[in-house]
């Protein structure tokens, strides 16, 4: 009989210590940087499927409230040379129960329809090929924010040579 409750208790643990355990992550989104599917491409290159840029990053969100209804963007994405912003949005993440945090790979698409283009430091008209200034670099500046309005970490790409003529 001793056993047999010797067995029954040593399963039960067994069962126990395999359950899964919800991830304890902080509610504050984290992000970090993986990658993107390129580093070079050409100024304002419209209907060129090939000339997407994808930005890959992972996030993690104790909370998993990310996603904001209705016309609030979420995404931030700021251009290193001048400093503006384009904005994106999240598909909402439903609640999962009691235990909410999430982790997962984001990937943002820009479709390069002249909003990739070269700047020159000569005042030039962006946008429009320039002799005297073949490239130009720059970089984004990413962070996203959950409904509970907390911004996550900034992560930043490498630099990103766009072919101006």
């Amino acid at each position: 009989m001793k056993t047999i409750q010797y067995l029954l208790t040593l399963g039960l643990a067994f069962l126990m210590s395999t359950c899964v355990q919800p991830p304890n992550y902080p509610n504050t989104p984290e992000i970090t940087y993986i990658g993107m599917n390129q580093n070079t491409i050409v100024q304002g290159n419209v209907g060129n499927p090939l000339d997407t840029l994808e930005i890959t990053f992972s996030f993690t969100d104790g909370d998993g409230d990310l996603g904001i209804e209705g016309n609030t963007f979420d995404i931030f994405l700021t251009d290193s040379r001048e400093g503006f912003t384009d904005i994106k949005k999240l598909p909402v993440v439903p609640d999962q129960g009691i235990g909410n945090g999430i982790s997962g790979e984001i990937t943002v698409r820009l479709p390069n329809q002249l909003n990739i283009c070269c700047t020159y430091p000569d005042g030039s008209t962006p946008c429009l090929p320039n002799s005297n200034f073949p490239t130009d670099t720059m970089s984004y500046t990413i962070q996203i924010q959950d409904r509970a309005g907390n911004m996550s970490n900034k992560i930043q790409t490498e630099v990103i040579t766009i072919l101006c003529n």
